[in-house]
């Protein structure tokens, strides 16, 4: 354990246990008695903690209440809730995270995070212990290449790839200027400027097999043209959106629906007879058909007929395999 580790540790014993014996720090700290003394001296002296030493409680204390807080020490310090909230957050991601493309990275940080949590009666595998996230489409992608294509991102560079699609079903090599990594239903998606089709896509990053930097600068996109190529459509598909969905759920089933958010500049609001009309525009609509369809009898599509034929042309496919 380094020193500023050490000085982390003593300050946070002391702040969760309020006054903490000597031989509890030697302990834990497995340092000595001279070892202790000189860490007790720099945070006095250099970093102005009030720590005394309380003879009837038998151990050492802040002078004042809540004086821990006002310590600051070098390097990464967080307060206990602080410490709490980023081992919640790195729980949550690692859950998202199936394919192992961001733990690996953040892991030395949590060794930290659990050191300072742990004499906390939330320590960070409780938390972990009593959060649960599901995921219930992920698909495992490459470290290597989700290492490059983040590289890319930061030094703005070109990336030469080759991309699997699942839709085609067919392989391709193309050079991309990527420009955002998406995390959308469980899974990661890079908008990227493609040099091939000369126009704005978005790749699943699991369909990317490999991916090198080509010390090429990558075409920047206007936030603006992103917004009108992505936030636009519905879902991950790009394009701007040309048609608007119109919906209508059932009184039981708006009770779900009203609260989600199917699209960023969606519409909704409820008739005179309880059921939810919901609106917004889109591009294409394999997803959008996928969604309906999970929804079954208890919604209708409105608008357009396009829309509606093809929901009604899925679901005569469905009946006919029973």
């Amino acid at each position: 354990m380094s020193t500023i580790e050490r000085l982390h540790k003593i300050k946070y014993m002391i702040q969760v246990r309020k006054c903490v014996p000597r031989q509890d720090f030697l302990n834990e700290l497995e340092i000595s008695p001279a070892t202790f003394k000189r860490d007790l001296e720099y945070l006095r002296d250099r970093m102005n903690a009030s720590i005394i030493y309380d003879r009837s409680d038998g151990g050492y204390r802040f002078e004042k209440p809540n004086a821990g807080e006002k310590i600051e020490l070098p390097g990464l310090w967080f307060s206990e809730k602080e410490a709490t909230a980023l081992a919640l957050m790195q729980h949550l991601l690692s859950s998202q995270d199936k394919g192992g493309l961001i733990g690996p990275h953040i892991e030395p940080l949590m060794s930290i995070i659990d050191g300072i949590l742990g004499q906390s009666a939330a320590t960070s595998k409780e938390l972990r212990k009593r959060i649960k996230v599901f995921g219930m489409a992920s698909r495992k992608s490459s470290i290597e290449n989700f290492e490059e294509i983040g590289s890319a991102l930061l030094k703005r560079e070109r990336l030469h790839i080759t991309y699997y699609s699942k839709g085609t079903n067919q392989t391709t090599e193309r050079e991309i200027s990527p420009q955002r990594l998406i995390h959308y239903r469980d899974n990661w998606y890079l908008d990227a400027y493609c040099h091939l089709r000369n126009e704005l896509r978005s790749f699943a990053v699991d369909g990317v097999k490999t991916a090198a930097l080509t010390n090429k600068k990558a075409d920047d996109i206007s936030e603006k043209e992103l917004h009108e190529n992505f936030a636009e459509s519905y879902g991950i598909f790009s394009g701007k959106a040309t048609q608007r969905a119109k919906l209508r759920f059932s009184p039981e089933r708006a009770r779900w629906v009203s609260g989600e958010q199917w699209h960023g500049q969606q519409t909704g609001k409820f008739d005179d007879k309880g059921f939810y009309i919901l609106e917004f525009d889109y591009n294409q609509d394999p997803e959008l058909v996928m969604d309906i369809l999970k929804h079954g009898s208890e919604v209708e599509v409105l608008a357009p007929v396009s829309l509606r034929s093809k929901v009604v042309n899925e679901l005569k496919k469905a009946i006919s395999k029973y």
